[in-house]
Formats: C-alpha cells, sequence, structure tokens
C-alpha cells in the first residue's frame, strides 16, 4: 500500500471511528451537530473501505474486497439519513446495518486479519443484523437505541482499529 493510500486508509478509519463514536454521546439537543459528526464519519468511512476494497482486490483476495466494497455501501446508504431527525434516519440505518452486517462477515471471515480484529467484527456483524432485521419487522429503534444498535459500536470501531493497524504495516 502505497503512502498517500495508507494515510487515507488510516486517516479515514481513524475519523470515521472517533467521530462516529462522538456523534453517540451528543445530546437530541444538539442534533446538528450530530449530523455533521456523522456526515464526516460516514464520508471519511467510505473513502478509506472502497481503498481497502481495491487494495485486496489487487492482492486478488476478492472476497475480502467485496466485504469491504459492502461495507462503503452500507456506509453510503446511511449518509443519506444523516442530515434528518434520528426518526427520519430509520430507515436508511436499517438498509445501512444489514450492509454493515454483510461486509463485516465478508471482510472478517478472512485470515486477513489478527484474531482479536476478525472476533470484534464478527461479533459487530450479528449485533447490526439483528437490529435492521428489528427494524425491518417494525420495532421502534433508531441509531442510538439502548441495548442495541448502543453497545454494538464499539466493536465497530475495534474492527476499523484492527483494518487501521494492518493498513499501516502493509508493504
Amino acid at each position: 500500500m502505497k503512502g498517500a493510500v495508507k494515510t487515507l486508509v488510516v486517516g479515514g478509519l481513524a475519523v470515521g471511528g472517533a467521530l462516529g463514536m462522538a456523534g453517540t454521546f451528543v445530546s437530541d439537543d444538539h442534533e446538528h451537530v450530530r449530523a455533521m459528526l456523522w456526515g464526516i464519519d460516514g464520508a471519511a468511512l467510505v473513502v478509506a473501505t472502497v481503498l481497502l476494497a481495491l487494495t485486496y482486490f489487487r492482492k486478488g483476495n476478492d472476497v475480502v474486497a467485496a466485504g469491504f466494497l459492502v461495507y462503503a455501501l452500507g456506509e453510503a446508504v446511511m449518509l443519506g439519513g444523516t442530515a434528518g431527525d434520528l426518526i427520519v434516519s430509520v430507515p436508511a440505518f436499517a438498509a445501512g446495518a444489514a450492509l454493515w452486517s454483510a461486509g463485516l462477515l465478508l471482510t472478517c471471515g478472512a485470515k486477513e486479519f489478527a484474531l482479536w480484529t476478525r472476533v470484534a467484527g464478527l461479533v459487530a456483524a450479528p449485533l447490526f443484523a439483528a437490529v435492521s432485521l428489528a427494524i425491518f419487522a417494525g420495532a421502534g429503534m433508531t441509531p442510538l437505541t439502548k441495548p442495541l444498535p448502543y453497545f454494538a459500536y464499539p466493536f465497530l470501531v475495534l474492527t476499523f482499529v484492527g483494518w487501521g493497524m494492518r493498513a499501516a504495516k502493509a508493504e
């Protein structure tokens, strides 16, 4: 992985993880701040995961490459709901969470990453799948509902850390 690409990947994952988590702590009184944080988070993660997809595609690992593309698609779908309030964002969140889950399964099922990274992703994937299915079934959930999806985010961000560490070490 070349220097500029590595910087974009590691930076995008770091910005995405940090701002995504920060957005979960913003009060409803400041939902525009949350929207800005999540908008930047989503754009950074789309860039990082598309670049990872291209990297793994070039290496011949089509499954991992596809996982990063599917994840990026999920993130892009979620961006469509980010500017609205939490209730308005629910359909985009449900669709994006389904794609996050699929993308995580594809990337973390392969042995490209450290075991702890794969475990974090494999914990997050079914949690986001359950959230997506629950919303599609009519559950009154938002992106901040506790316990899920709220407590699934740390596993997702831990996966980003592992992806970023692997990218930082890549040649």
